[in-house]
């Protein structure tokens, strides 16, 4: 496989000495996780940020080995990083995209809801403009995978807002998240509890 492709980096870990490895969203391919060289080097320091769109090359020579992947960036949110709640909605996003979402399963219709998102929380004089994406991209990726959730009107107001995001925090962990390793429902526990101290 040789593909060139744009993607939002979801997440990276180290691997080897300076290597990291990401899991990356792409429109036509789904999740795709690849070999960074130099992915914790100070080059690439900069792109390697959970939300960043990136240029992607991935190149693998048999379908069963980890892509290589040479990554460019297009768009930072690493600015964002630094301000605690866009960089704690920016973390569960990617977190939960990560976790739930299969090996190459095409979704361009959630590719594009979360770069939308992602550039909402950037554009966003406060989380007020944000928040009914957020909901509106869990309910979209719950509706994806199977699980039936609620839609909520985007012009509700911030309490109405948080309630709609109580009442998917159940199936989101108990259905799309049930089983997995780490916590990433703490991602999201530390968003909800910053965005509760807006009301």
């Amino acid at each position: 496989m040789n593909l060139r492709s744009p993607a939002i980096l979801l997440a990276s870990r180290a691997h080897g000495e300076t290597g990291a490895i990401a899991r990356l969203l792409t429109p036509d391919n789904g999740l795709v996780a690849a070999f960074v060289a130099g992915g914790r080097g100070r080059a690439l320091r900069a792109v390697m940020v959970p939300g960043n769109r990136v240029a992607a090359d991935l190149a693998v020579r048999s379908a069963n080995q980890l892509p290589f992947a040479r990554l460019e960036l297009e768009h930072s949110r690493a600015a964002l990083m630094t301000e605690p709640l866009p960089a704690a909605a920016i973390q569960w996003a990617c977190a939960l995209t990560a976790a739930a979402l299969p090996e190459r399963y095409p979704c361009p219709a959630l590719y594009e809801a979360l770069d939308a998102l992602m550039s909402a929380i950037a554009v966003a004089p406060s989380a007020r403009g944000w928040v009914s994406g957020l909901v509106a991209y869990e309910a979209m990726l719950l509706a994806e995978m199977g699980y039936g959730a609620e839609r909520t009107d985007a012009g509700a107001d911030l309490p109405a807002l948080l309630a709609a995001l109580a009442r998917l925090e159940a199936p989101l962990a108990n259905s799309l998240l049930a089983g997995r390793k780490t916590d990433v429902m703490a991602a999201r526990q530390l968003l909800t509890e910053r965005l509760k101290r807006m009301i």
